[in-house]
This record gives structure tokens, sequence and C-alpha cells, in this order.
């Protein structure tokens, strides 16, 4: 092939690392579905509004960041989105090409916009003119070599190890015929003699394509966003590495890859496709602008999420004073997830005497855990820090179970991997099909019932000294806002969910736990509370835990809203009637909140479906996850109490005042993990909602797990990330609202700002409307909005007359 294909793009030292870099942080990372964790499909685009954000996506990759323009008119015509919602959204624009005024934007809004047409990469170029789908090709090759060399253990015979994905694509590509068969001479020969290092062969496809300074960064954006999920992993392997304090170069290597079949395809058909290249390689140097199509999109979708922003004001504004005792039979604390806000009201109107906490469900507890007869380590904590601790399930007592369990599971893998080898299959099948008429029937019929996870008791490892016990303990506490008026039993719920055929399946545990359940954490946190040394530390530094005060561990079933209490972890001889009552407690409130999930669920009559779900190979939603996700509330309890938020609410307790005697550190937490956390919840259910092509997970009926990180949406080509249709779709209608989150804190502006001045990434988030933040007052109500640039206006609501009270 020719050394110059085009003339020689100018390309500045330095400036070719620097794209493929930039690029690179373009794209979202992809957890494992062993572990899977909701990501913010726009985690790349923060620092830009979602005007500038649409027009980038559209461009690169034909990509929707609202929904269709009937979405809003239907909502403008039914009165939901009103005309103060639309002015006051337009108002807020900060872009010059806006519409001039209401009318004009209501006219905007009456007409669909006009379908964007990303620019097509030389792989469709050349497909235009050689009716040979490249792109498709070229999804399918990669995704083949893709599987086998990214498999985390799933393939029974598992590619060559060691090798970069550059020098491994390369060796595997020279071996492939397929590009041959199907019109491009010679690929194999020119894979061979490609350079060895990918950022060589990087610098030789730009030179060779003509690219210049200006054009990279759109361009290779483009390149690794038609790769789809497969990017995605490359870039969770990077955010692994440098959160470790390393890197990794597989995301790199795969834009290598990329630009490596554009080099060939543009060599072959340069005649045909040459000056229709150069057009569009001109329009990849030009900065890219929103319309005012995009800007238009902005402001409707803006002026939908102030309209439901007014109906939660108008919840928080009807306080309702509830009677309480001075000291409550039980206090639980859940989750911040929104699925435990239904669980929670359920279990509160059980009893008047029954206080509920909310707080992130890996309860501080950031441990690197190894299940009971296991090596694996499983990061149970917030994808966003590293392990604080580690810890084992079992010890010396445990040591014979430990061994005998290892054994079946080893007998299990072996079993396993005969029946699927590649002769063995054959008579497998006919020589014990009739062994598995029972196990048949009794997953048909949904017989099979599922216990909660009950490894022995979790323990640290190595054991933490009595200081970091004790500073572990009060950190803790005071962050869940639990300083006093201790109950004779405290539960601490982590949650997770069991379903049976469903490869999403960690996506419905906790997220703040890595994508596992709470189990283990809840467990090690109520050891540490229920320690007397750890108690007497704690005293000493002004925490009181009264004497007959008992942490229990538990676990919330999301599913089914059954409980499970690790009471067997605790000495509770002295609380033996205490949790006698308690477990009926939650069985009544598990009976409400599954009588109200029901309503929600397709084909569910009334609460005694909920758990037949949960065991049925068949069925697509056995819950809606997280599905309506649209505030997220830190403030105390009492502010939003006897109050239906429905299950669309994250709720984390804070009170703001003990934490301002310390500097506001509690604070700072909630709102730089937390709120991130649950950003990347919200915006995940978004984008899988406005461009499910680009960002969602497709049909589950479709579903194959490859290398068993992901799925194909069939039998190959692109990993497909983020939430399948099912989880947003009940069939008929959309479940989830695509809505960025509200941020509602009960805290002084002032603090807000300062922690907001101190974390760029946090601020941006606000600053360019992916979150909306809110003051509460000190009657719990939105007083005021956060308008950026550090900035706030006050709140008009039907409650307040002129004078609006500061929380300051």
């Amino acid at each position: 092939m020719d050394e110059d294909l085009v003339p020689a793009g100018k390309i500045g030292d330095g400036a070719l690392e620097a794209a493929a870099d930039a690029a690179a942080r373009q794209i979202p990372p992809l957890w494992p579905l062993s572990s899977s964790v909701a990501v913010n499909p726009f985690l790349g685009q923060t620092t830009q509004t979602l005007a500038e954000t649409g027009a980038r996506l559209a461009r690169l990759g034909d990509t929707p960041v609202t929904m269709k323009r009937s979405w809003y008119r239907d909502r403008i015509a039914a009165g939901t989105i009103g005309e103060g919602d639309l002015a006051a959204a337009l108002q807020a624009s900060p872009h010059a090409n806006a519409p001039a005024n209401v009318m004009a934007l209501r006219a905007a809004a009456a007409k669909e916009r006009p379908e964007p047409g990303a620019l097509p990469t030389i792989a469709e170029l050349a497909a235009r003119a050689t009716a040979v789908d490249w792109p498709g090709i070229i999804s399918d090759r990669f995704g083949l070599w893709a599987g086998g060399y990214l498999d985390q253990g799933q393939a029974l015979w598992a590619a060559p190890r060691g090798r970069s994905a550059w020098a491994a694509w390369c060796a595997y590509a020279t071996h492939d015929l397929t590009p041959e068969i199907m019109g491009l001479k010679g690929f194999a020969a020119f894979v061979a003699d490609a350079p060895e290092r990918p950022g060589e062969a990087v610098a030789r496809a730009a030179r060779r394509l003509g690219l210049t300074d200006a054009a990279l960064d759109s361009y290779f954006h483009q390149l690794l966003l038609s790769l789809g999920g497969w990017a995605q992993y490359a870039r969770y392997e990077l955010w692994r590495a440098e959160l470790a304090g390393g890197t990794d170069s597989t995301l790199l290597d795969m834009l290598a890859i990329r630009l490596m079949w554009e080099e060939a395809l543009l060599a072959r058909h340069e005649a045909a496709i040459g000056s229709e290249w150069a057009a569009v390689r001109s329009v990849h140097e030009t900065p890219i602008v929103p319309s005012q199509d995009d800007v238009v999109d902005e402001i409707l979708q803006e002026a939908a999420e102030r309209a439901v922003q007014r109906e939660l004001a108008g919840t928080l504004e009807s306080v309702t004073p509830i009677a309480r005792e001075s000291r409550p039979a039980m206090q639980a604390a859940f989750c911040i997830d929104v699925r435990s806000e239904v669980f929670r009201r359920a279990l509160e109107a059980v009893s008047p005497s029954i206080r509920t906490l909310g707080f992130a469900g890996f309860f501080g507890v950031s441990t690197s855990h190894r299940r009971f007869a296991s090596d694996v380590v499983e990061r149970r904590f917030p994808v966003l820090l590293n392990p604080a601790v580690g810890s084992a399930s079992g010890g010396q007592d445990d040591a014979d179970d430990d061994l005998a369990t290892r054994y079946r599971a080893r007998a299990k893998r072996a079993w396993g991997r005969f029946k699927l080898a590649a002769v063995s299959s054959f008579a497998f099948v006919e020589a014990t099909g009739p062994v598995y008429v029972g196990k048949l029937l009794r997953d048909g019929l949904n017989l099979h019932h599922h216990a909660a996870p009950n490894d022995p008791a979790p323990r640290f490892e190595p054991e933490l000294d009595l200081e970091s016990r004790i500073a572990a303990a009060e950190t803790v506490l005071r962050a869940m806002s639990l300083t006093d008026g201790f109950a004779r039993i405290v539960l601490l719920v982590g949650h997770g969910a069991h379903v049976v055929n469903n490869p999403h399946a960690s996506g419905l545990h906790c997220g703040a736990c890595g994508g596992y359940s709470g189990d283990v954490n809840v467990r090690l946190l109520a050891g540490l509370l229920n320690d007397p040394k750890v108690r007497s530390g704690l005293a000493a530094r002004g925490l009181v835990l009264p004497d007959d005060t008992l942490f229990v561990g538990a676990l919330h079933d999301t599913t089914t809203d059954r409980v499970t209490i690790y009471e067997a972890d605790v000495a509770a001889n002295d609380h033996a009637a205490d949790l006698v009552q308690i477990r009926k407690w939650l069985d009544e409130a598990g009976r409400l909140a599954r009588g109200e999930r029901a309503l929600r669920l397709p084909g569910a009559c009334h609460e005694g479906d909920i758990e037949l779900r949960s065991r049925n190979w068949a069925e697509v939603r056995p819950e809606w996850g997280l599905a309506g996700c649209k505030a997220f509330v830190a403030a105390p309890r009492n502010r939003t109490v006897g109050r239906s938020l429905e299950g669309r609410a994250f709720l984390h307790d804070y009170g703001w005042r003990q934490d301002s005697e310390r500097g506001f550190p509690v604070l700072e937490l909630i709102m730089t993990a937390p709120v991130v956390v649950a950003s990347w919840i919200s915006l995940q259910y978004y984008g899988s909602t406005v461009a499910p092509e680009t960002f969602g997970a497709g049909n589950k009926l479709l579903h194959n797990v490859v290398g068993g990180i992901g799925v194909f949406e069939g039998n190959g080509g692109l990993l497909r990330a983020g939430l399948p249709w099912q989880s947003i779709h009940d069939g008929e209608a959309y479940v989830h609202d695509p809505l960025r989150l509200s941020v509602c804190i009960e805290a002084p502006r002032e603090a807000m700002n300062d922690i907001l001045a101190r974390h760029e990434g946090v601020r941006a988030l606000f600053d360019n409307r992916w979150l909306h933040l809110f003051a509460l007052d000190e009657r719990g109500r939105l007083a005021w909005r956060y308008a950026g640039g550090l900035e706030w206006e006050p709140v008009e609501t039907s409650a307040m007359a002129a004078d609006l009270e500061d929380v300051a």
C-alpha cells in the first residue's frame, strides 16, 4: 500500500497522544456482569451542557440526548409542563441562540427536529461505494476477537494470555481471511506489516488519512464510539488501573485497531471515496457548536424537570408533624437506594415506635472481601473508591467446611465443563438427559426457593487495631447522623436481589457495594459497633451507646421485599423477644411493600405474585430496579416521613448542625460520593431511555453472554452496555421518565458552595445541569435553587410569601 494515501496532514508534537487520551476519556466505563454498576454514559461530557453534548453525539454517532419532541408536546398539552416551566427553563438557558421568547419556544417544540445524520466513517463511505457492509463486518470481526481476548472465564478454550490487545489482534488478524473474502484484498499482509507499537500505528494512520490537529479529537472519539461496549470495557480497565495508581493501554490499542481498518479501506477504495473523505475530514476540523435545535431540546428537557420539581416542592411543603416516643423500639438503617423508600415507609406505617434512617449501602465499610470457600476478591464498595480494609467469611473453626465446599465447587465446575465440551456434549445429552427431568420441572414451575446469602460471619483480614476500629465506628455513626437516641435494636439493612436466568442480576444488587449485595458490609459494621472496646473508645469521643443497644445486620431482598436478619452473628439472648417482634414487623412491612410494587409491575395482580416473579426463568421484569428515580434528599427523616415519594427518591439522613461543628465533613462526603453515585444511576437510566441504541443493552430476549463480561444482542457484533429495554419500558409505555436528578440538601448554601469550589468535577455536574441542586430551609421546603457559578436563586412555591428563610 502507498505510504501517503492523501496529502499529509499537519500534526503537531504530542497532539496525537493528547487527542487519543482525550478521546479515551470521552468514553464511559463498563463494569463486567459479575459486578456491574450503573455508569453515567455522559461521563466524558460533564464539562459540557446537554446541548453541547447533543451536538457532539449527533455529529459523531447520530445519538440523541433528549426524547423526541412529541414526548414534550404531550406533557405541554396535558398541562404537566406549564407556561411557567417553559419560561423559567428558557430564562435559565446559557445559550445565545435560544428562542427569543416562550412563543418561539412553543413554535419550535411543535415541529420535530430534523434527523441529525452523523458524519460517515471511512468504513461507511466504503460501504456506500461497494454495497458491502463494512461497518457490520468490522463489528463482527472485532467482536469475535475481543470476546476471546477479554474473556473472564466463560470460554472453554481460552485465548492466549500475556499479550497486549494490539499484539493479540495483529496475530489474530493476520490469519483471519474473512476481510479478504469480502473484498479487502491484502488485509492480512497489511496487518502483518503494521508497526509493533500501537502509537506508531496511530501516527501512521493519521498521516495517511490526512488528519490535522483540529480533526483528531472529533475523529478519534467517533471511532471509539463505533466500538460500542468494547471501548467502554477497555475504559473500565483504564479506570480501574488509574484508581490503583497505574495505567492500561487497551483502549489506545483498540483505537489503533480501528484506525487500521480505516486506513486499509481508504487505500483500497480511495478513487471512489477520496473526495467524500476529504469533505468529511474538513468537518471534523470544525468546532462542535450546538444548533438552535440542540438548544431547544435542552430547554424542553429543563422545563420537564422543573415541572417535576414543582411536584416535589409540593410534597415537601405539606409538613405533618408526627409525634415520636422518646426512645424508639427499633431503628433500621437502610441503603439510600430508591427501592428502600417503599419498604421504609411501609415499616414506619406498621408501628409508630419504628424509626428508619438512610445511608449509603456499603455502610462506610470499603472492603475487599473473600466469600466462604473462595479466593475471588469482591470489591464491596463504591467504584469511586479504593479498598480501605480486607475481609473474609469464616475462620479457623470453619476450615473443614471450607475445604468440603471447595471440593464440591470444583466438582461442579468440572461437571459443567464436561457438559459443554466439544466432544462430550453430544453424548452427555443422550446419556444423562432423563436425570434432569426433575430439575426442569422445578425450574419450569418456579418451585425452587432460593435462600438469602448466609456465609459464616465475616471478619476483617487482617484484623484492625483498636484505634482504627474506634475511628471507623465514629466516622460511620457521624456520617449516618446517628449519635444519640439509640433504640434497643438498631438494624443495619443492606440490600440485594435474587433472580434467575438474568445476566444483569448484579445490576439489581447494591451499587454502593460494587454490584454485590450488602450483607457483608452490614455484618462487619454490626460486629464493630457491638465490640465493648470500641464502645468504650467511642464514649471517650463523646458518642455514648447504651449498654442495651444491639446492632444487628440484615439483608433486604428488593425483589421479594423479604428481610433476613443475621442474628446468629450476635449474642442476642437479652434481645430475643425484641427480635421476635421485629420479625413480625418486617413481615408485615414486606407484605405492604409487595402490595404497592405489584401495582407497578406488568402482570402482577397482588402481593403474592411478587415472589413468584423472582423464581420465574421466563420473567424479564422481576422488579423495576431504580427505574423512576428523580430526586436525592439529604435531610433529617422527619422532612419526608409519612409522605409517599413513590420509590423515586434516594433518602440520606443528614443533620447539618452537628456536622457544622466539625467543618461539614459529612456534607462533603455526601456531595462527593453518594450524590455522584446517584447521578451515575440516574443518568444511566436517562441515557438508556433517550438513546437506547447507543446507551442501552437492547432486548433481553435476544441476549447472549460473551466472555462473562457483557452481552451481545444476537450472536455477535458490538458489546451492549447500559440497561435492557425491559428495564425502562413495560411493553406499552416507558416506566422511567428521563429526568436529571434533583438533589435537595438541608444545609447552608455557603457550606455547599465551599465544597463545590474545592471539587471541580462535582461542581461541573451542577454548573452544566447534569444534576439540579436545591437547598432546603428549616421547615424542609425547597427554598433555593443553585443557578451555577456558585450563585443561588430563590424558589417560588405556593407556601412561600415574600420572605424566604435562609437555612444559615
